[in-house]
């Protein structure tokens, strides 16, 4: 059970990667913009993970379904893992509710034709 939730975590990335490949809207429509946004988003977390870590505002809690391994002091290394699945599935969100807005707006604009 120590890599449950290291699992569970690598599974929903694979279902997210497995929607994004089907409905192209982020690493399979432009993987580098993906690819620096879902970063940028981890590093950032991080960086606010590790300071609320040094004014002890954060804590690493015990479960048996964590591997124990650290990164640092009190941050698990499940951390980067469930920081990847915030991003990326807020990228992917974001990029649907924006194709699904494009859609309806182009839908509603009258044809060339039509004027």
């Amino acid at each position: 059970m120590r890599f449950a939730y290291l699992g569970a975590l690598a599974v929903s990335l694979g279902g997210l990667a497995l929607l994004d490949h089907r409905f192209r809207l982020a690493f399979w429509a432009h993987g580098r913009r993906a690819a620096a946004c879902v970063l940028t988003g981890v590093v950032g977390f991080l960086a606010w993970d590790g300071a609320g870590l040094a004014l002890g505002i954060f804590a690493r809690g015990d479960s048996p379904h964590m591997t124990g391994l650290l990164l640092a002091p009190e941050l698990p290394v499940e951390e980067p893992f469930f920081l990847a699945l915030l991003c990326y599935t807020t990228l992917l969100v974001w990029l649907a509710l924006d194709r699904r807005g494009r859609s309806a707006r182009s839908a509603r604009a009258p044809r060339r034709a039509d004027r």
